[in-house]
């Protein structure tokens, strides 16, 4: 084992596997990227801690992805049906070291839960408008 050059195959190996991953991890930011209805939105997880990462708006749904998973499934999805709007606001300071800049805080109710998503204010605007969008109670399929 002393051999200097199992020493460097093992150092190159480590070195190209270190490589794939990060490749992997910008092919799926590429493809949660290149989707249409897609933001990126950091959200607020219990315990006050803000994890940044990507909404994806489907029919029905609103999926949330982390940012630094090569997990293909969402981590947290949302029923459109049961997501209500409560309003936006600035971000307080000691929220301003945990999120992006120019963001403004979310506050979302989903199932009589209030979660918070920070998010860019265009990015609000869209999501503001596809929850109106969405059919009247009673009328369609997903409610």
């Amino acid at each position: 084992m002393n051999d200097p050059g199992t020493t460097f195959i093992a150092i190159a190996a480590l070195f190209l596997l270190f490589v794939f991953v990060l490749c992997l991890f910008g092919v799926r930011r590429f493809q949660l990227q290149r989707a249409l209805g897609t933001v990126d939105a950091s959200i607020c997880s219990p315990g006050d801690r803000w994890q940044m990462g990507v909404c994806r708006y489907q029919d029905a749904d609103l999926e949330w992805f982390r940012l630094l998973s090569l997990s293909p499934r969402a981590r947290y999805s949302f029923r459109r049906s049961s997501i209500v709007l409560l309003g936006r606001r600035q971000p307080t300071e000691s929220e301003r070291i945990k999120v992006q800049p120019d963001v403004v805080i979310v506050t979302l109710s989903y199932e009589g839960r209030e979660m918070l998503m920070a998010m860019k204010f265009d990015a609000y605007a869209g999501l503001s408008s596809w929850l109106e969008a969405g059919p009247v109670i009673g009328i369609g399929t997903w409610r």
